[in-house]
């Protein structure tokens, strides 16, 4: 039998055990951004603007199209399956339109994020855009980012309760406002609106509204920088997107480190002295609540806002601007190998300075030669192909089109005077929302000649026929050939149908079937 001390000890932690089990979920720590002032947060506001405008107001603009189709400038018109889009009119059959847009987007998305990162979520994506939204709002009732943190720490109060209340009721007003606007897009929003307030429109309205405003009210106002975090994929994709020649928002510690408050102090003293003060008005405007200076994170949406608060304090203390700014990989290690040495030692930014103390001619700056790479004409090339191809199909598409259903059976009739007869099912299309008069003709098939149920007109191999606008007209239609003209089993015949007023036409071609000749 083995003594204690001869038992083998292991060096293990219970790292689950419950007296330091960690929570599988983290509370939310709330993040309050800090109002930044300059170019980039100017650019955020312009695009904010042009955005939100065309989401609200893009419903109301209204396109004559004549009194035969409606006059709403964009509109999804499910109930009759019509997508319109100013003077373009897309009807089911050719949603490859809406499919081809759908790719350009994609490599639109891809070319963005080759040449500038992610751009996409800084300032065009709906969730940073209601973000900025709510947030403008937020600074309104309750003041900057002191003036929040010390609302959110005190007790409640009267006061406190009459921002908090006014606040969330502007978010919901807004969340409601914006699906609102979404449904406005699906039936002409000025009955919408009116059958909305009445308490006449359907219910599915009403749902959609219901559901729309929950989600941006949840996702813009209460969620925010998680959205981003945990529900989009794009940051998790984007990576692949990217090269050593890519913009991206990076903090050049080539020459702000090593960073420091007291640098008139250090350099005194011989040491080095980088241009970042350790001031954090970085992580102070950032909405996304994380420092760049720790280097690329999953969580940066590239907003640039970080850019402008450092910009602004080294305009304070008489410094280059770019201490963050937009560059690329290949740019930052050149400058990072020139301050360290090519590697061998710690980060000098003496190195990167001349003996005036001015940057050095040396260090690698970005130039736009340098977006004009194999990977961003690919994107382009590939981008500019589908949308000439879209132009090419839009421009020279019918708007008259035909097809024909032959009678399977009977596949013929034999008449009493020994003729043989076809039917079909013929069915035209008018794609314009204007009254058309057209004439369907019979091509080949000797001696044939066709009679439309419904029209009294003699048999004969040409019919002019009125089709309404939008719609589209079935015909029932019987081709008839003498015996004597039947030359096998079976035939081709062509049915044509022309516009003369618009040279547009169309044809198909369909069989005519007869009974086998006697031997």
């Amino acid at each position: 039998m083995l003594k204690t001390s001869d038992i083998e000890t292991f060096d293990a932690t219970a790292v689950n055990s419950a007296r330091v089990r960690q929570p599988l979920y983290a509370a939310r720590k709330k993040i309050f951004p800090k109002r930044a002032e300059g170019r980039f947060r100017r650019f955020k506001w312009l695009v904010m603007l042009v955005t939100l405008g065309v989401y609200y107001l893009t419903p109301w603009l209204r396109w004559d199209r004549g009194s035969h189709a409606p006059d709403q400038a964009v509109l999804v018109d499910l109930a009759n399956r019509r997508f319109y889009f100013f003077p373009i009119e897309i009807w089911p059959q050719e949603l490859y339109f809406v499919a081809g847009l759908l790719i350009m987007a994609g490599f639109g998305l891809f070319l963005v994020t080759s040449t500038i990162g992610r751009a996409w979520c800084g300032y065009t994506c709906p969730q940073t855009v209601w973000v900025d939204l709510f947030l403008v709002i937020e600074r309104a009732v309750e003041g900057d980012r002191n003036a929040r943190i010390k609302l959110d720490a005190a007790p409640w109060s009267a006061g406190k309760l009459a921002k908090r209340v006014s606040k969330h009721a502007i978010w919901l007003a807004v969340a409601m406002a914006t699906g609102g606007a979404w449904i406005f897009y699906f039936a002409d929003a000025p009955t919408l609106l009116h059958e909305l307030v009445t308490g006449r429109a359907a219910a599915v309205a009403y749902i959609t509204v219901a559901i729309l405003t929950a989600t941006t009210y949840v996702f813009g106002g209460l969620m925010r920088e998680q959205v981003c975090t945990y529900m989009c994929p794009w940051p998790r994709i984007q990576a692949a997107m990217l090269d050593e020649n890519s913009l991206t928002v990076t903090y050049n510690d080539w020459r702000g480190e090593p960073r420091t408050r007291h640098a008139k102090k250090a350099a005194a003293a011989g040491q080095a002295v980088g241009d970042c003060v350790d001031c954090n008005a970085c992580v102070a405007v950032c909405p996304m609540g994380i420092d760049i200076r720790d280097g690329q994170q999953l969580e940066c949406i590239t907003c640039a806002l970080c850019i402008d608060a450092c910009d602004s304090v080294m305009d304070k203390l008489g410094k280059d601007r770019g201490l963050i700014a937009y560059a690329t990989l290949a740019e930052y290690d050149s400058n990072m190998a020139l301050a360290t040495a090519g590697g061998t030692s710690a980060v000098d930014p003496r190195r990167v300075r001349d003996a005036g103390g001015k940057l050095s001619d040396k260090i690698a700056t970005f130039h736009l030669g340098k977006l004009l790479r194999p990977r961003t004409l690919i994107y382009l090339g590939a981008w500019s192909l589908v949308g000439l191809g879209l132009l090419f199909a839009l421009l020279t598409r019918d708007r008259l089109q035909m097809n024909v259903l032959a009678d399977r059976n009977p596949q013929f009739v034999v008449l009493a005077d020994g003729a043989i007869r076809n039917g079909y099912t013929v069915k035209l299309l008018n794609m314009i929302p204007e009254l058309r008069t057209i004439t369907m003709s019979l091509e080949g098939l000797p001696g044939g000649e066709m009679t439309i149920v419904g029209m009294n007109q003699p048999a004969g191999r040409s019919f002019v026929v009125e089709l309404e606008p939008d719609r589209l007209k079935t015909l029932r239609v019987y081709v008839r050939q003498p015996r004597g003209e039947v030359a096998g089993a079976t035939q081709h015949v062509r049915f044509v149908v022309k516009d003369k007023s618009s040279s547009e036409s169309d044809h198909y071609d369909a069989t005519f079937d007869a009974p086998e000749p006697s031997p």
